[in-house]
């Protein structure tokens, strides 16, 4: 069964808190000079989702392979 896009946006993606979750993701990664499609991101040493924030002091750049595997272990 093909994935609904437009129902995972509406049900998950498109809520207020999601989309500035996500806005503090993206300021993260233009305050730390990362362009899109290089293959780094920036890591939250304390989550967003367990009340971190963007301070320098929270933030660290990584590859996007060390970070996916943070999250999923």
């Amino acid at each position: 069964m093909p994935r609904d896009y437009k129902k995972e946006y509406r049900d998950f993606h498109g809520k207020p808190e999601q989309i500035k979750k996500r806005a503090q993701r993206n300021k993260a990664r233009k305050d730390k000079g990362l362009k899109n499609g290089d293959g780094k991101e920036v890591d939250h040493k304390k989550p967003l989702s367990k009340g971190g924030g963007n301070s320098k002091s929270n933030l660290r750049v990584t590859t996007r392979h060390a970070n996916r595997k943070k999250a999923g272990g």
